[in-house]
């Protein structure tokens, strides 16, 4: 059972697991959250209809704060009211002072504290930290840095782990703002980041629970949207642009080999987290399905949306991820939308129609791959297969899963069974104080546990040194350079400089904050 403190007490919470992921459409629908975002503001508004009307505010995030008590705490509470996360409390002192306390407390069994046993003894008894926690300026194992975007209920905040110095981004959710519904979404959101184990999606480290708040500790990617770096940029050139794009095309092909249909799918939800690397990431309208599925709840933006999405009573999940796939390939290469318009009215009209203008300057390879996606028939659109094959992606590689229950730390009879990572991230651990035992009590707490929140972020920081990402925000070498878009810049799409591409993003922005009504078409 989690731990948690109040009163400066160590007290412990009974917890539940969360609700199971639905697979029925009826119940599918967006969640709160989702990802790293840099960003979290109008020009990403999204909407929904059927079931998830009046329920797309309600996307945001979550996070929260637990801790491990120092050695010999006992005591109980009642439960809580809870979504099933590991629970957390606000910290306070009574008596005497933290730093007299710790003075007293620096040595245990005749050797000096561990960098976890400090921690977690601090978060008890330190004056100092208390007013840290009371003011929010940190969150359980969590030092809020400063805040990366703010939603209807939700605040999305830089946080560094105290532990590891590992920089994460935590989304926190007012329970007290949610309804029923709405909060089952969030569980769905959870889920399905839970399922996912991809060096191209966004990591979920740990999700916690208070009487009032949700945390969720995801991955942070520093290099921000791939939506604001065309559009303050320029377009890429289609030698980055193929990079970028099987990476994407990589872990939307990893959702669905495992019956996640993503469903929000734009350059707003992809984020940089080195300056060739990037993450997909924002589930809060995504859903189970099975092969073939037909869904009924219409969701996601506009611009993206598949012509299935304004014409039909149904439609079939990958498809409609392919057909935004496909728009936002046309956007890393020309710094615009395919389909452009004043209101999501005629916007609509022209994603029925089919009509676009496919630049002269793009190779034949890249319009072959832009028209096979962007058919009108979902049948005769280009599946995930199509597109890893496709002449545009030949020699580019579609980066394979990672292997899921490296996720969390493992019971094993012999060491030798562990990985080398494995190995690693546990002997890193120790050196922390994290013994053994306790990571074998964590094992099957999953995200609920801030051991194993700590152990992915540690296991996380070894996957990425090992497969050589950097994160850092990426140069802006990335694009084109001036004279390779005023070469383009003739074509009959447009050349997609930073300046046009800019008024491309007002342009989005106003569809984009008719979102509510667009809702309502879809």
């Amino acid at each position: 059972l989690p731990t948690v403190y109040t009163s400066s007490q160590s007290t412990k919470t009974e917890t539940r697991d969360p609700p199971a992921s639905m697979t029925a459409e009826s119940n599918s629908a967006g969640s709160a959250g989702g990802s790293s975002k840099i960003n979290n503001s109008n020009n990403n508004n999204t909407g929904s209809r059927g079931e998830e009307s009046g329920t797309a505010q309600g996307k945001s995030a979550a996070s929260t704060a637990a801790a491990v008590p120092p050695r010999g705490s006992q005591g109980s509470v009642p439960h809580s009211e809870s979504l099933g996360y590991g629970t957390a409390s606000s910290l306070s002192v009574t008596g005497s002072t933290g730093s007299q306390l710790y003075g007293r407390a620096d040595a245990v069994n005749g050797s000096l504290m561990t960098a976890y046993e400090k921690l977690t003894f601090e978060l008890e008894n330190d004056d100092n930290v208390q007013k840290e926690i009371t003011l929010g300026r940190r969150i359980g194992f969590y030092r809020i840095r400063g805040e990366l975007g703010t939603g209807n209920f939700s605040q999305v905040k830089l946080a560094t782990h105290a532990l590891t110095k590992e920089k994460v981004a935590i989304k926190t959710l007012d329970k007290t703002k949610l309804d029923a519904k709405t909060q089952r979404l969030l569980s769905r959101e959870v889920s399905v980041m839970e399922r996912l184990h991809h060096p191209c999606v966004i990591r979920l480290y740990e999700v916690m629970e208070s009487v009032a708040k949700i945390h969720i500790v995801m991955e942070y990617a520093p290099g921000g949207e791939l939506f604001t770096k065309i559009t303050s940029e320029g377009r890429f050139s289609e030698r980055h642009a193929r990079v970028i794009f099987s990476q994407v095309a990589s872990a939307i092909k990893h959702m669905h080999d495992h019956h996640v249909i993503h469903r929000d799918l734009k350059a707003e939800n992809v984020f940089f987290s080195g300056p060739s690397h990037v993450k997909v990431g924002d589930f809060g309208f995504s859903t189970l399905a099975k092969p073939q599925q037909e869904l009924n709840t219409f969701c996601g933006s506009p611009p993206y949306a598949a012509p299935e999405l304004f014409r039909d009573d149904s439609y079939q999940g990958p498809r409609v991820d392919i057909w935004a796939l496909g728009i936002m390939l046309y956007f890393m290469l020309t710094g615009l939308m395919p389909f452009r318009a004043d209101t999501v009215g005629r916007l609509k009209k022209l994603i029925l129609a089919g009509e676009y203008s496919m630049p002269a300057f793009l190779s034949e390879p890249a319009q072959a791959l832009i028209a096979s996606i962007l058919r009108l028939s979902p049948p005769d659109r280009a599946t995930m297969s199509d597109i890893q094959s496709s002449a545009w992606l030949e020699g580019e590689e579609f980066l394979p899963a990672l292997e899921k229950y490296e996720m969390n730390p493992r019971r094993v009879a012999n060491r030798a069974d562990l990985r080398p990572e494995e190995l690693e991230v546990r002997k890193n651990l120790q050196q922390l104080g994290i013994s053994e035992s306790l990571l074998e009590e964590a094992s099957g707490k999953s995200y609920r546990s801030s051991i194993t929140g700590t152990y992915r972020i540690a296991l996380h920081k070894v996957h990425k040194r090992e497969s050589g990402e950097i994160t850092f925000t990426p140069p802006s070498s990335a694009a084109l350079s001036r004279q390779e878009r005023q070469r383009g810049g003739g074509g009959g799409g447009g050349g997609g400089g930073g300046r046009r591409g800019g008024g491309d993003r007002q342009q989005q922005q106003q569809q984009q904050q008719a979102s509510s009504k667009a809702c309502t078409v879809l």
